[in-house]
């Protein structure tokens, strides 16, 4: 009774949300052969949505979300998640060029950091399955555009 309980409890830790994400990122990114075809391809929940003006081109011209953006920022994230932040942090500083001294951090008190824990828990739990339904609707939108979505590959 016990196994039921906890592997009940597990299916939403931390650690399975992560390992579904990165499999359905990892499934996509080997679905996803031509990611250029995702170019112009309209987000689901954008088509019915105005278009959103860009400040590069002075409004004059609209800018339609594509799916491309969401496949570069779902392996952005998928990267980040597997070898870490501080990597990631330490890329953009080299090519921004900042140095240490001026990305310090303020530290939380020893007080709050049970509490800031378990809000930004929560919040990630929240956002890798927000992400995981992302990177599995674009390999299925993927799957539809190229003529394969009945097959089940």
């Amino acid at each position: 009774m016990m196994q039921i309980y906890d592997s009940y409890n597990q299916k939403n830790s931390l650690f399975n949300s992560m390992t579904r994400f990165i499999g359905a990122v990892n499934n996509m990114d080997q679905t996803v052969m031509v990611p250029s075809l995702l170019r112009d391809v309209p987000l689901e929940e954008e088509k019915d949505v105005n278009p959103v003006r860009t400040s590069a081109t002075n409004g004059s011209a609209t800018y339609f979300p594509d799916m491309y953006g969401d496949y570069v920022l779902l392996k952005s994230i998928r990267n980040d998640i597997e070898w870490g932040v501080l990597q990631a942090e330490e890329r953009r500083k080299e090519k921004l060029g900042v140095n240490a001294l001026e990305m310090t951090r303020v530290e939380p008190d020893d007080e709050d950091l049970e509490k800031l824990f378990h809000f930004h828990l929560s919040g990630l739990h929240t956002v890798l399955s927000k992400l995981t339904r992302k990177a599995n609707t674009l390999t299925n939108r993927y799957k539809q555009e190229i003529g394969i979505g009945g097959c089940g590959l």
